[in-house]
């Protein structure tokens, strides 16, 4: 499994970034497609996930600001990520979980918010 993550980069506070994730399978399902991040100095957190029936799961500090989706077809999951502040700097990492409960991750991309 092969996942290739993009959209990070440098935004000031108020503006928004989308990042992708695109998963390359074979022989299985995908179950659940996210994202989970790490700040400086702060623990891994999941920032959310969707599953293949379209229920989403956010952290409550992104409710209302990012938005996950996910095309099964392109086995891709985006997250739309607005209103962003300082706090949401951090190494987002994109993970797959498959119907047989192994989860993989991909090379993390790094979301900057500074003015």
């Amino acid at each position: 499994v092969q996942l290739q993550a993009s959209g990070g980069g440098l935004v000031q506070p108020g503006g928004s970034l989308r990042l992708s994730c695109a998963a390359s399978v074979s022989g299985f399902s995908i179950y659940v497609m996210g994202w989970y991040r790490e700040g400086p100095g702060k623990p891994r957190e999941l920032v959310a996930d969707i599953s293949s029936g379209g229920s989403t799961t956010y952290a409550d500090s992104v409710k209302g600001r990012f938005t996950i989706s996910r095309s099964s077809a392109k086995n891709t999951v985006y997250l739309q990520m607005n209103s962003l502040d300082p706090e949401d700097t951090a190494v987002y990492l994109c993970f797959v979980l498959t119907d047989g409960g192994i989860r993989y991750w991909g090379k993390g991309t790094l979301v900057t918010v500074s003015s």
